[in-house]
């Protein structure tokens, strides 16, 4: 009996040891295998992950010279759970910063994760950092982490190449890729390219000891991985021709675009004012960028191609061409002009009269101009008003007019070429007719376009009919392949009527408003432009191209409130086709007038 019982309670005690020994090994498995927290520390105390950012790809002109480039800073970070009896007040001092401020990011990286690398000051200096490498043993849970930022050796280009910017919350939820403190284009070039320019990312993994000193990489590198630089990029930007447009147009507002014709590449693409685009890299850029945008003058604004103005006279021949293209105005029609007396459209001219169309263009005749919009209106063959409207409408917008062009770079605007659909709501369905929106006769009203579209209209000319989509990447990589096909786009105007309107062009450079700025042995096809502005003085525009033959640019100047297209815009305009064209500039007095006007 006493056996029995011994060998019962013996068997009892191996059953609770088993039941216990079970439970431990249960928990082991749980802590080892499915909770993962554990893990976590104990690698958080040995091993450190640094991600390594890669350097944006290079930006180059297209004659090779260096645009765009990369210097070092670094990144400090901070594990939350690591920082321990650290001296806080030499730890303010070495970074410039207050008590307070070193207590709200704190907060913010526990926020955050008390086991996870979070950024606790961004973009140190290369000085700064040398300062803090020798002292960083003394405050464990900190570690920097090296990356690069756009340094820019000319200041130019603001608009063109954008800005980098650190990634919001919206923008890592749309796209993986992107961390917490991960940089991204914002605006310009940058933007536009953004997966070519950005590289890929690689990793480190550091073994670091009690002192926050890193001893090694982990199992000697075996699962690291390195960055990979972006890709560079070739622009079709003259460099020296976009400095040169820069310098002529401060002091004004407004915008220049050149345009090589045969390829569509942007030869130069400028608004003024503008800034220095190192302004916004690094840690000032919040600071700096909060003070443009509050300047007055908005120089952060893209006025290229986010600026919209009536075209004024510089429209004229658009609707020549489309009255040559429906058969009602040729080479012998004649309308008469009463200058200042003229109704319902006066003259700001003085000339012959009667006159026809290549006269017209050359002495930027508004009651001709007037008399070719009403008769296509009127006189269309498309059955009544409204439907001869549409067809002149999709003629214009053939013509790169009244839609985003397409081009490489971000926010482009339509600009407006009034629909139907928009007179009906304003007059009332068949209550309007071509007396009603006359204005749109001289390139009025409501018609507005963008400096890039102004100069695609003037490659249009100098084609003889089409465009390539304008665009500012020649090539991509070391190979230069070529970015995404730009496209030939073909208007509804026979070749055969572009040779009229040229020739029109042809005469406002050598007889008409243009013939004070003639180029030494390069002729040029252009015209003046003056639209009207209620919001102040009007605003000077020209559009040309140049040679006559075998155009090598293509080019549209707006200056605001600036007068006359004759005054500013035409010796603007001028001054870069024979900078482009012959690579120096002899005409040094209208040279010094354009540098030395101010606006502003």
């Amino acid at each position: 009996m006493a056996n029995r019982t011994l060998a019962s309670r013996r068997q009892t005690v191996i059953a609770i040891f088993l039941v216990i020994g079970f439970i431990y090994l249960v928990r082991l498995f749980y802590i080892q295998v499915v909770d993962k927290s554990y893990t976590l520390s104990a690698n958080n105390n040995v091993l450190r992950y640094v991600t390594q950012y890669p350097a944006r790809g290079l930006i180059y002109d297209r004659n090779g010279l260096l645009l765009v480039y990369n210097e070092a800073v670094y990144d400090l970070m901070v594990l939350p759970r690591q920082v321990k009896d650290i001296d806080t007040t030499e730890f303010c001092r070495l970074l410039d910063i207050t008590r307070e401020g070193f207590a709200e990011r704190m907060e913010k990286a526990v926020t955050y994760s008390r086991y996870k690398p979070s950024l606790f000051e961004k973009q140190i200096s290369k000085e700064t950092y040398g300062y803090l490498e020798e002292k960083m043993y003394r405050f464990p849970g900190f570690f920097v982490q090296p990356r690069t930022i756009r340094f820019y050796p000319k200041p130019i280009g603001a608009h063109l190449f954008g800005y980098v910017g650190e990634v919001t919350q919206g923008m890592i939820d749309k796209n993986p890729y992107y961390k917490s403190g991960d940089y991204i284009g914002i605006s310009g070039i940058e933007k536009s390219y953004e997966e070519v320019l950005r590289g890929i990312k690689g990793m480190k993994i550091k073994m670091v000891d009690v002192h926050n000193r890193e001893v090694g990489s982990f199992q000697e590198g075996r699962f690291d991985s390195a960055a990979i630089m972006g890709e560079d990029l070739y622009l079709s930007i003259d460099a020296e021709l976009q400095e040169y447009g820069e310098q002529l147009m401060k002091g004004k507002m407004g915008s220049v675009v050149a345009i090589e014709p045969s390829t569509g590449e942007i030869l130069a693409f400028l608004s003024s004012p503008s800034y220095d685009p190192n302004l916004l890299v690094g840690r000032v850029r919040s600071k700096n960028y909060r003070l443009l945008s509050e300047d007055a003058v908005k120089p952060l604004l893209n006025r290229a191609m986010a600026g919209t103005y009536p075209p004024g006279s510089t429209f004229k021949m658009v609707n020549d061409l489309v009255g040559l293209q429906e058969g009602l105005l040729d080479l012998h029609t004649r309308y008469s002009c009463q200058g200042k007396t003229s109704s319902p459209i006066r003259c700001t001219h003085t000339h012959q009269s009667p006159l026809g169309v290549l006269t017209a263009i050359e002495q930027s005749c508004n009651p001709f101009h007037w008399q070719v919009f009403r008769t296509i209106i009127t006189n269309g063959g498309y059955g009544g008003i409204r439907s001869n409207y549409v067809a002149w409408r999709n003629h214009v917008m053939s013509l790169g007019f009244g839609h985003k062009l397409g081009t490489d770079l971000q926010f482009e605007l339509s600009g407006n070429i009034p629909s139907a659909e928009k007179f009906d709501g304003i007059y009332g369905k068949g209550h309007w007719n071509a007396l009603t929106i006359r204005s749109l006769s001289i390139g009025q009203g409501e018609i507005l376009v963008t400096p890039l579209q102004l100069a695609n209209s003037a490659a249009v000319m100098a084609n003889r009919g089409y465009y390539i989509v304008p665009h500012v990447v020649k090539g991509i990589g070391e190979k230069h392949r070529k970015p995404a096909s730009f496209n030939k786009v073909v208007s509804t105007i026979d070749k055969k009527h572009f040779e009229i309107v040229v020739d029109g062009m042809r005469q406002v450079a050598t007889m008409g408003t243009a013939r004070w700025f003639q180029i030494d042995s390069v002729t040029m096809c252009g015209k003046t432009g003056t639209a009207e502005n209620p919001h102040g003085d009007d605003h000077s525009l020209f559009m040309a191209f140049a040679p006559a033959d075998n155009p090598k640019i293509a080019i549209a100047v707006i200056v605001e409130n600036a007068g006359f297209g004759s005054t500013t815009a035409l010796p603007i305009a001028s001054l870069m086709i024979e900078k482009y064209i012959k690579r120096k500039v002899l005409r040094k007095d209208v040279e010094e007038d354009m540098l030395n006007k101010k606006l502003y």
